[in-house]
C-alpha cells in the first residue's frame, strides 16, 4: 500500500531542487526554539508515572537564587516554551528534591504527553532554570501488554491481491509493513458510519469504513501468523483532519506525499494525542480488530521535501517538531499497549544528499538522539532503509566505491556496510534506558531486476543473510511483492512478481532463505557472486567497483 512512485520521488533530484527553490527564504529563524541548555543550573533527572501521580526528581549542584526559595514545576504543551503552561507543583528549592502532582490521565488536563520544566520566581518574574523533561514510563498505565508476534526477520511490503491465495505463507513471510495515512482515517460528527472516541475530555471521530478496511487487513495478516508494522503518514488531504497539518506545511501550497504533523497548535496536538491513543487501543490484539506490534512515525523523515514537509530548511527546527510528534505518539501508544515498539525512520543517505531538500541521515539521527537524551530517554527504535546507491544499482554485494565506504565518512550506508550503522548505535549515548542496543528495523529495502534477474536473486540473498547475521536487526522487509509500473520507469523493478503476476527467480531464493532449504539459496547466490556467500558475510568482505554505479 506504499505510494506508487515512492522510490521515484527519492531519485529525481531536479524535482527536489524546484521544491527547495519554492521554500527559499522561509527559514525557521522566525520560529525561535530553546535548543541549547545554556548552562541551566537545575536538572530534572526523571519524570515517572506512579499510580495516579507523576513524580519528578529534581537535582541542582547550586540552588539558584529566588524571591521565595521555591521550585515551580510547569507543565507545558509541546507547542509552549518557557514558564508559560500550568504550574502543577511547588516545592522547597534544594539540591535534591521530589515533586509530585496528579497525572490527570484522560482528562482535559492530562499531563501524559506534556513536557515539564522548573522555574524560580526572581524579581517577581518566573525564570526557567532547567531543561524540559517528559514522562518516560507511559507503559505503567497500560491495561494490556499482549505477547508480541516476533517470529523472525523475513518481511515484505505485501501486494494485497496476493494474500488470500497463500502466497505469503509460501514465501515464509514473518512480518509485513503497511501504510496508514492518519488524516485518511479521520471523520466528523454526522458523517455516516463515523466512529466516536472520547479522549482527554473531547470527542473525536474516525471513518468507520476505513477502519473496517484496516481491521480486515491487520486481522488477515495476524491469522496467517504474520507480524504487522504500521507506518503513520500524514497525507494532508482530508478536510476532517486539516488541523493535523503543521502551519509551515500549509503556507505555500507545496505538494508532496507526506507532511509534518501539527505540534504547533492546540487543535492539532490534541487531535494527534487522540489518534495515537485510539490506534494503539484498537490494534492491541484484544478488541477483535487485529494486532499491530510496531508503529513507525513518518517515513524517511530526513527527506523533508518528500515525507516530512515544512517550508523551513533548518535541521534543528524540523528535528525538533518531529521529536515532539514522536513523543506524543510514543507516550499515548505505550500508555495503551505496553508491548508496542515505536520507531523513527531515516533513509540511507548517511553523509550525502541526492535531494537538496533533504537532511543528511546521520545528522538527523544525531539531533534526534540529542533531544531524546536531553528531555528524557525512552526506548525508541530505529527504522532504517539501506537501499543500494544509486537505488537502481543491481549489486548489493559490490557497490560503487565512490558511494560505499567502510568508515563513518561513507556517503551511503547500504547492506554492504550496514555494520557501520550497527556499531554506531552501540555507542553509549544511543543506548536505551536499560543500557541496551535499540531495536533496529530494516523496514524497507529492495533490489531491481531491471538489469538481470540473477543480480536480484543474489542481492536479496546477500541482504537477507547479512541482516540475519546481526543480532540487533529485528526486521528485513523487502520492498515490494509485485513490481510497480511507475517505479519501473526508473529501472526499479523491485518485486518478486512481475507486472503480469509471474514469479521471478528471486521469489524462489527468498522463499528458501531462513528455512531448511537455505543451503540451496546460498549455493545459488554464491554461484552468481563468484564467492562463497557465507565467507563473504562472516568475514565482512566488502567488494567495491569503480565508477558511480550507473549500469550501462
Amino acid at each position: 500500500m506504499n505510494k506508487a512512485g515512492k522510490i521515484l520521488t527519492k531519485i529525481i533530484a531536479t524535482i527536489a531542487a524546484v521544491a527547495v527553490g519554492m521554500c527559499s527564504g522561509t527559514l525557521a529563524g522566525n520560529h525561535p526554539l530553546h535548543v541549547q541548555a545554556s548552562g541551566r543550573p537545575v536538572a530534572i533527572s526523571s519524570c515517572l508515572v506512579s499510580g495516579e501521580n507523576v513524580i519528578c526528581e529534581i537535582k541542582s549542584s547550586s540552588v539558584p537564587s529566588s524571591d521565595d526559595g521555591k521550585f515551580y514545576v510547569y507543565a507545558d504543551e509541546v507547542y509552549e516554551d518557557g514558564p508559560t503552561g500550568s504550574i502543577v507543583a511547588k516545592v522547597d528549592a534544594g539540591t535534591a528534591v521530589s515533586a509530585s502532582f496528579p497525572l490527570n490521565y484522560n482528562t482535559a488536563q492530562s499531563n501524559l504527553s506534556r513536557k515539564f520544566l522548573i522555574a524560580v520566581k526572581r524579581n517577581g518574574q518566573m525564570v526557567q532554570v532547567s531543561d524540559e523533561h517528559y514522562i518516560t514510563n507511559p507503559e505503567a498505565l497500560a491495561a494490556h501488554a499482549p505477547a508480541r508476534m516476533d517470529r523472525g526477520i523475513k518481511g515484505i511490503l505485501p501486494d494485497i491481491t496476493k494474500v488470500s491465495g497463500g502466497q505469503l505463507e509460501e514465501l515464509g513471510i514473518q512480518q509485513v509493513v503497511y501504510n496508514m495515512d492518519v488524516d485518511e482515517i479521520c471523520s466528523a460528527q454526522g458523517v455516516a458510519g463515523a466512529v466516536a472516541y472520547n479522549y482527554n475530555g473531547q470527542t473525536y471521530y474516525f471513518s468507520g469504513s476505513r477502519l473496517a478496511d484496516y481491521d480486515a487487513t491487520v486481522k488477515g495478516f495476524n491469522n496467517r501468523g504474520i507480524q504487522v508494522t504500521m507506518v503513520l503518514l500524514n497525507g494532508g488531504r482530508n478536510p476532517y483532519a486539516s488541523d493535523l497539518l503543521h502551519p509551515l506545511a500549509r503556507e505555500d501550497g507545496f505538494s508532496c506525499p507526506g507532511y509534518a504533523l501539527n505540534v504547533a497548535e492546540a487543535a492539532g496536538t490534541n487531535h494527534l494525542k487522540a489518534i495515537a491513543a485510539f490506534l494503539a487501543q484498537r490494534y492491541d490484539g484484544t478488541n477483535g480488530c487485529g494486532q499491530v506490534d510496531n508503529w513507525i512515525v513518518g517515513n524517511e523523515v530526513n527527506a523533508r521535501t518528500s515525507w516530512w514537509y515544512t517550508n523551513s530548511t533548518s535541521l534543528d527546527f524540523n528535528v525538533n517538531i518531529y521529536v515532539k510528534a514522536f513523543r506524543i505518539v510514543y507516550n499515548e501508544m505505550k500508555s495503551m499497549n505496553a508491548s508496542v515498539r515505536i520507531y523513527n525512520s531515516i533513509d540511507q543517505e548517511w553523509n550525502r544528499k541526492s535531494n537538496p531538500g533533504s537532511f543528511l541521515a546521520k545528522e538527523y539521527l544525531d539531533q534526534f538522539n540529542y533531544y531524546i537524551n536531553r528531555e528524557g530517554n525512552i526506548d525508541w527504535g530505529l527504522s532504517y532503509h539501506p537501499y543500494n546507491s544509486p537505488l537502481y544499482d543491481p549489486y548489493a554485494w559490490n557497490g560503487p566505491a565512490v558511494w560505499v565506504k567502510n568508515n563513518l565518512s561513507t556517503p551511503y550506508i547500504t547492506m554492504q556496510n550496514i555494520d557501520i550503522l550497527i556499531n554506531y548505535m552501540h555507542q553509549r549515548q544511543f543506548l536505551n534506558p536499560n543500557g541496551e542496543v535499540r531495536s533496529i528495523s530494516l523496514a524497507e529495502i529492495g533490489y531491481t531486476s531491471s538489469f538481470g534477474t540473477s543480480e536480484q536473486e543474489a542481492s536479496i540473498a546477500y541482504g537477507y543473510l547479512k541482516a540475519a547475521s546481526l543480532p540487533d536487526v529485528d526486521a528485513f522487509i523487502l520492498f515490494r511483492q509485485t513490481d510497480d509500473a511507475h517505479e519501473m520507469e526508473s529501472h526499479l523493478a523491485l518485486g518478486l512478481y512481475d507486472l503480469n503476476g509471474n514469479k521471478k527467480p528471486a521469489f524462489e531464493i527468498y522463499k528458501n532463505l531462513g528455512t531448511a532449504n537455505e543451503a540451496a539459496a546460498k549455493a545459488r547466490a554464491s554461484e552468481i557472486i563468484g564467492m562463497d556467500i557465507d565467507q563473504m558475510i562472516s568475514q565482512n568482505i566488502i567488494w567495491t567497483r569503480g565508477g558511480n554505479g550507473v549500469v550501462q
